[in-house]
């Protein structure tokens, strides 16, 4: 199997330190693994984009020598494909119009007792559910996935297990743990989940490399494969940048944008990085080339370390 990888940054904002530990790391495992790196923008939130963020991201990349081996894919022009794997579910009734608020699901859930956990949306009851009465009367604001009819159908155990090729074996309940997540928003945008399963399909990304903080999403982007009838890519999660706080550095959070504007300050921003994914500095190298060179051996040698852990 081919190798293909991918770094998918939203252009909310120019990189900072924490997306460049994502896009290095990425970069390195392709070139460890002798193929492809793609870049892919992810700016299918559109009013959460910042107008001119997605050139900016792609110069400072460049900046740091990582350029994409193929065309950059803008989700935003994706929509069709979108359309076309709701329809595809819809068709095979695991996806179903759904009427509530956010301020409903949380008077619901905590009317059942459920404790609401801080950054994580609160779990779907399957209110809108067809078994359950449907809409009830009200319009539909989304579509949802129905979690128990792709377990049921698809023959997919309720707990899904994975192994991360950095974290080790995983698991979550996505019936439990999450309900039945948004396909499609009520203001009509496309959810996150649903659009980077079908690009990762149409870009036939075989291993994705990505930040902790979106292991989270590793089971519901499983169990969508599954409904889709794709393929399921492999998975490594990096380590987080975080601030003084011991939140992750973010964008949402005031990270400062990383100034590239010179050579020196791109091997700087590099040798941060590097120094996050556990890589030794090379204080010969005077160049982004000469550094990057220098981290891809190195890469490749942590990956049989971890792999040799991960049995």
């Amino acid at each position: 199997m081919s190798y293909i990888g991918r770094f998918a940054p939203s252009p909310t904002g120019p990189l900072h330190a924490g997306s460049l530990v994502a896009a290095l790391a990425s970069w390195l495992d392709a070139r460890a693994h002798h193929g492809r790196w793609l870049v892919r923008i992810e700016d299918v939130d559109g009013p959460r984009c910042q107008p001119g963020a997605d050139t900016a991201i792609l110069r400072q990349l460049a900046a740091c020598g990582l350029v994409s081996d193929g065309p950059v894919l803008w989700q935003s022009q994706r929509g069709a494909a979108y359309q076309t794997a709701l329809e595809q579910l819809q068709a095979h009734g695991l996806a179903y119009p759904c009427a509530c608020t956010r301020k409903a699901i949380a008077t619901a859930q905590a009317a059942r007792g459920q404790a609401h956990q801080r950054h994580h949306e609160w779990v779907y009851p399957g209110t809108c559910r067809p078994e359950h009465g449907g809409l009830h009367g009200q319009p539909a604001r989304a579509w949802r996935l129905h979690v128990e009819a792709c377990t049921r159908r698809l023959h997919w155990p309720a707990v899904q297990h994975w192994t991360d090729r950095r974290l080790g074996p995983q698991q979550q309940d996505v019936a439990t743990d999450v309900g039945d997540f948004v396909l499609r928003r009520a203001d009509g945008l496309w959810a996150y989940q649903l659009a980077v399963v079908v690009d990762d399909a149409a870009q036939g990304i075989t291993h994705i490399v990505r930040g902790e903080d979106l292991t989270d999403n590793t089971a519901r982007q499983r169990l969508l494969q599954a409904a889709l009838g794709l393929p399921h890519p492999q998975y490594l999660h990096t380590p987080l940048v975080r601030g003084p706080d011991g939140e992750k550095l973010s964008k949402q959070h005031g990270a400062p944008a990383l100034v590239l504007d010179t050579p020196a300050q791109a091997l700087a921003a590099l040798n941060t990085a590097a120094a996050v994914l556990g890589l030794p500095v090379n204080s010969t190298a005077t160049t982004v080339a000469q550094a990057l060179a220098h981290w891809v051996p190195a890469w490749a040698g942590s990956l049989q370390c971890r792999a040799t852990h991960t049995r």
